[in-house]
């Protein structure tokens, strides 16, 4: 059953015509149904909610955490939480790897039924690469297409100085983890396996690496564990086999590049912009860049009244990503 608090959230939410929370508690209220062991209520409360979700798709999801799953005692500041509308068509990346993530849905999506023979859904992920290449967007991708929070695991407030208090904090997360159905992001993961602090002795390294293996070993969640890293050299080799599944990403190709830049300049007329030439001017930037690189070509364009985009406006753009890219490395 739904707990006090749930029930009051969910009469408050109702009564304040507040659609977004309201959604939110009653995910939060399948979620706890599914702990529960009740899972044909479950599964009956999400088709539901999904069925609410899409006959009134105008009801906006900010990024602010709801206060039925914001973290809270001493969870404050380990953990923050928004809801994502992102979905893998959003993703550019090679369709071996959008096969690996759809595997990773299907799963997640028939976990009831995968479970019955007592095997796990994929849940545990390790998403490698250079900087810009999506990995975080993945994560926002499987919260928003399963349609749970994701939590966000701020390593800065995790990893400390004193002697036991991470291994410690790292079990509050993996009690939240265990307790609350979501996408938990763990970026710059090699804080985990390779902290190197001046104020860390090897020992206390060592603990805070072997406690995170062991917490991993024993998760048998409903939740999805992401790590991303962009240094998977620094990362002990004990850490790579917890994982159900290692996704590498990589620097856009020309194709790829092309998809990014007509995305998010569908609303403009293109017709005379030459693809072939500006893919392969812009070959050695990130997913993120080339997305930036549309949205200043696109605003340029607005700012000089402009309905088309012009190749030369898209170069442009490309260029001055380049050029940062580039002092930055200097």
């Amino acid at each position: 059953m739904a707990t006090a608090e749930q029930i009051v959230a969910l009469l408050k939410s109702y009564s304040d015509k507040d659609d977004v929370r309201f959604l939110s508690v009653a995910m939060q209220i399948a979620a706890h149904e599914s702990r529960q062991g009740h899972k044909t209520m479950a599964k009956e409360l999400m088709d539901l909610i999904d069925r609410v979700k899409e006959n009134r798709s105008s009801i906006p999801v900010n990024n602010d955490p709801i206060p039925i799953i914001r973290p809270k005692g001493e969870l404050t500041g380990l953990l923050t939480a928004n809801f994502s509308k992102d979905r893998i068509g959003d993703l550019a990346v090679s369709l071996e790897l959008k096969n690996r993530l759809a595997q990773i849905l299907i799963e997640q999506r028939q976990r009831d039924k995968i479970q019955a023979y007592g095997l796990l859904p994929r849940h545990k992920v390790l998403l490698i690469g250079p900087p810009g290449t999506g990995k975080t967007l993945t994560a926002r991708i499987l919260a928003g297409e399963l349609h749970i929070p994701l939590f966000t695991i701020r390593l800065d407030t995790v990893i400390t100085k004193f002697m036991g208090e991470t291994a410690a904090k790292l079990r509050l997360i993996f009690d939240a983890i265990a307790q609350t159905r979501g996408v938990y992001l763990f970026d710059e993961f090699d804080a985990i396996g390779s902290h190197r602090d001046s104020n860390n002795d090897v020992g206390e390294v060592r603990r805070i690496l072997n406690s995170f293996l062991q917490f991993m070993e024993e998760d048998c969640s409903n939740s999805v564990i992401v790590a991303a890293t962009n240094h998977p050299n620094l990362l002990d080799s004990a850490l790579f086999r917890r994982f159900d599944d290692v996704l590498e990403y990589t620097l856009p190709d020309t194709e790829e590049i092309t998809t990014l830049l007509t995305s998010h300049l569908a609303r403009f007329n293109t017709k005379d912009v030459e693809w072939s030439t500006i893919s392969h001017r812009a070959v050695g930037l990130s997913h993120a860049e080339v997305v930036q690189s549309a949205k200043d070509a696109a605003k340029n364009a607005i700012l000089q009244d402009h309905e088309s985009i012009k190749s030369s406006m898209v170069i442009n753009a490309i260029d001055n990503r380049t050029r940062k890219r580039n002092n930055m490395k200097n």
